[in-house]
C-alpha cells in the first residue's frame, strides 16, 4: 500500500532516541523527508545520519530545546529554508520528574507546563501556516496512557499531559476546515530509556530489581510484554498517512491493552 508519504516534509521533535527516533525512522522508510530535533546536538546529528543512510531519504538534524520558543523557531526556520515548508508534525517532549502531586513546588509545575503544553502550542503555531499554504497536513501529538488512567508517582505527567490531550482535540476541531488532521497517540509500556528509568525508580522504592518491575507490568498487559519503539512508530505513520485521511481528533492507545478504560 502506498501511504502517500513520499516527499512529504515531516518535523519530528525529541527524535534522537526513543519514541521520536522510531517515528522519524518509520517516516523516512516511507519516503518522507524528515527534520529531526532534540536537545543534544551530537545525538541528533548521529540519529539523522543513521536514518538518512539506512532509508536514503533526506534528513536534517537540529539541536532544539522544547522549553525555548526561540529554539523551536530556529528549528522551524531551518526546516523551511532547507525543504520549503512543512506537511507533517510530530509533537513530542520528554517526561517531567516523577513524584506525588504535593511533592512539587510552583516552579516544578510551571516547568512541566512549559515542557509539555507550551512546547506543543509553539510547534503547532509555527507549522500550521505552512501546512495551510501547502493545502493541508497532519499533526500527531504524543502523550501517555496516563491521560486515561493516572500512573502512581507521575503526578506532573498525569496532570499536564492531560492538558496536551485536550489541546490535541481542540486543534482537531479548529483545523479540520483547513484540511489539517490532528490525532493523539497514547503510548503505554514501550521499551525506551524513559520507561527503563521509571522502572528503575520503582524498583529502588520497592527494594526489588528493575527486571522484577518489568515482569510485574508484563503480567497485567494483555499482550504480555512491553511494546517495541518500532510498533509505536508504525502507529504514528498510519495516522500521518493517506490511509488515515478520514481520521482526526482520535486518541489511539499503543499499549498492548494495558489501559482498562472503555473509552
Amino acid at each position: 500500500m502506498d501511504l502517500g508519504l513520499k516527499g512529504k516534509v515531516a518535523m519530528v521533535a525529541g527524535a534522537s532516541r526513543g519514541l521520536g527516533y522510531a517515528v522519524a525512522r518509520a517516516l523516512a522508510a516511507e519516503g518522507a523527508i524528515v527534520s529531526m530535533a532534540s536537545r543534544n546536538a551530537d545525538a541528533i546529528n548521529a540519529a539523522a545520519a543513521k536514518i538518512g543512510a539506512d532509508s536514503g531519504s533526506p534528513t536534517l538534524a537540529c539541536a532544539m530545546d522544547v522549553k525555548s520558543a526561540a529554539s523551536i523557531q530556529a528549528w522551524f526556520d531551518a526546516t523551511t529554508a532547507e525543504f520549503g515548508g512543512v506537511d507533517l508534525l510530530f509533537v513530542n517532549a520528554g517526561g517531567p520528574p516523577a513524584g506525588t502531586a504535593l511533592s512539587f513546588d510552583d516552579a516544578a509545575w510551571q516547568g512541566a507546563f512549559e515542557l509539555l503544553v507550551l512546547s506543543a502550542v509553539r510547534m503547532v503555531r509555527l507549522a500550521v501556516p505552512s501546512m495551510k499554504q501547502r493545502g493541508g497536513g497532519a499533526i500527531v501529538v504524543s502523550t501517555s496512557c496516563a491521560v486515561k488512567e493516572p500512573i502512581p508517582n507521575l503526578a506532573l505527567s498525569n496532570v499536564v499531559r492531560s492538558s496536551v490531550s485536550a489541546l490535541s482535540k481542540t486543534l482537531a476541531n479548529e483545523l479540520a476546515a483547513d484540511n489539517i488532521r490532528v490525532n493523539h497517540l497514547l503510548p503505554g509500556r514501550i521499551e525506551t530509556d524513559r520507561v527503563r528509568e521509571l522502572d528503575t525508580i520503582r524498583a529502588k522504592a520497592a527494594g526489588i530489581s528493575a527486571d522484577e518491575v518489568k515482569a510485574s507490568y508484563a503480567k497485567v498487559i494483555p499482550l504480555g510484554r512491553y511494546g517495541a519503539p518500532e510498533e509505536f512508530g508504525s502507529a504514528a505513520v498510519f495516522l500521518f498517512s493517506d490511509a488515515a485521511r478520514y481520521i482526526t481528533g482520535a486518541s489511539l492507545q499503543v499499549d498492548g491493552g494495558l489501559t482498562k478504560s472503555v473509552m
